[in-house]
This record gives structure tokens, sequence and C-alpha cells, in this order.
């Protein structure tokens, strides 16, 4: 049976640090010197975060600030734009951000590749890149080759065929450093293939999913999901009970906030006079 893996994100990254900084500010003159995560870098404390010293003939040293979401939300320019700012005030280093979303977001929310406010006439403004794995090509992982990205295959443009999964497996297996990502593998085919499928290719029991910490964000997400689904159906049923037919950029709009959020509102929606009082409540 395949062994648990150890899925963060330093890991992946430092199997091929070259190869992936190339990939991820498309410059193929870039190389890696160093990772850069440890207690002395305190604001960093969870393991999707990597950040990365590199170096260019044309740029000299940078830094490459990596951040792996298994899903987008609506909090992640803010956290960019944080995180840049401390990484460039940490070691007085440009810094290059880059966001990898793994799964896509629901429909309702857009993946946005900057933070923007203004207030009181100034602007804070931070881009960053982004980088989708749905929309990435699986080809690209055997032909650069991107060996981080293989446990990723089954969720990339292409991947889900058996014959591309089993490819990424082999990969996996043919290399001690890699093999015990098969879990991570096994778990992502898992949300394109059958489960009696995965078991058939991967041939061990689908048990040691659970033993991941991607299956256990999942679970504790939907868990959150549905809370957070429940409340906000409770809500819109209170403001159509009083305002009649309610807007659906309202209910839109409903759909990105927090349960804390949600509850507050749900106190304004029973207090406010009128549906107008209520969005301007929404707005502030």
């Amino acid at each position: 049976m395949a062994k648990a893996a150890d899925i963060g994100s330093k890991r992946l990254i430092n199997l091929a640090p070259d190869a992936w900084v190339q990939w991820v500010t498309q410059r193929p003159e870039v190389v890696a010197k160093e990772i850069l995560l440890g207690s002395e870098f305190h604001w960093i404390s969870r393991e999707t975060d990597v950040l990365v010293k590199a170096y260019s003939a044309t740029h000299g040293d940078f830094l490459v600030l990596n951040e792996l979401q298994l899903r987008y939300t609506a909090q992640m320019p803010l956290r960019m734009r944080a995180y840049t700012a401390l990484a460039q005030e940490r070691y007085r280093l440009p810094t290059y951000p880059v966001l990898v979303n793994i799964l896509p977001p629901p429909s309702t929310l857009t993946i946005a590749s900057s933070y923007e406010q203004e207030f009181l006439g100034l602007r804070a403004i931070q881009d960053y890149r982004v980088i989708n794995l749905w929309e990435i090509d699986a080809a690209i992982v055997f032909d650069q080759p991107l060996p981080s990205l293989l446990p990723f295959v089954p969720i990339l443009r292409g991947g889900g065929e058996v014959a591309v999964v089993q490819r990424a497996l082999q990969a996996l297996r043919a290399d001690e450093q890699l093999n015990q990502l098969e879990s991570l593998l096994a778990f992502f085919a898992s949300f394109v293939l059958d489960t009696p499928l995965v078991q058939q290719i991967m041939r061990w029991d689908m048990a040691v999913l659970r033993e991941s910490p991607w299956y256990q964000e999942i679970e504790q997400r939907g868990i959150q999901l549905g809370l957070q689904q429940g409340v906000q159906r409770q809500l819109i049923r209170v403001l159509r009970r009083r305002f009649g037919e309610i807007p659906h950029e309202v209910e839109a709009r409903l759909e990105g906030e927090s349960v804390e959020r949600l509850e507050n509102l749900m106190d304004s929606a029973i207090a406010v006079h009128s549906l107008d009082e209520f969005l301007t409540i929404i707005s502030a």
C-alpha cells in the first residue's frame, strides 16, 4: 500500500526548484538559489506558502512568492498584497508573487490577478501572476518536465484520461523521491474518474486518501460550505417574506459571505424597514 504523502508546497517545489521558478516566471534563464521558509519567517503559517530566492543574469537576485491555494477565495488578493510586501521588506529584494489555484472556484466568484484599493485619495495596488491548474495542458508536465505537478495531472487539461493518469503514476513510481506522492495523485484522480477505476489504476486501498491533508481540508470545507449555504438560504427566505422577490444580484453577493457575516445580516434583515436599507448595509 502506498504511504501517506507529505504534500506540503515546499516539498513539491523542492522536487525541481529550477524548473518550477522557470515555469511560474516564464523565464528560462532563472535559477532557484534557496527556498526561504523557516522560523524566522513567522508570518508564513501554512504549508501552502513558499518563498524562493531566485536569480537571473538580467534581474539579479529576486524572490518568487508561491501561494498554492486549493480553491480561490475572495480574500486572496489582500493576502497576496500583504505577503508580497512582507517578503520584500524582510529580504529587501524585488518580489514576484504567484498564485496557483488548484481547483476551480464557484462560478459566481471571479478570480482577480491584482489587489486594488483607494482610500482618501490614496491608492494601493499589487499585481500578481495567476496560474489556474485546470487551464494548464497535462502534456507540459512530461515535456518540460515539471515533476512538482505530477500529482495534479488528473485535474490538468487533458489529464483526466486513464492513459495519462497511468503515465503520471509510472513517473512517480520510477523515482524514489516522488513515489510517496501516489496518494495525492489518487486523490485528484478521484475528481475525474470513478473510484473503482482509480483503485484499479493505483492497485491499493483508497482508504489511504483519508490520511491526506488535502482530503481533510476538502472535507472541512464541505462542512463549512454546507453551513454557509444553509444560513444563506434562511436569510433569503427572510428577505422574501419581508420584501417580496429579491434581485438575483443580491443572492449572488451573499454567496461569498462568511457564516458570521450572514448571521449578522440576518439580524439586519429582520430590523430594517426596506430592501434598499438592507442593500446599504451589504455595501458597507
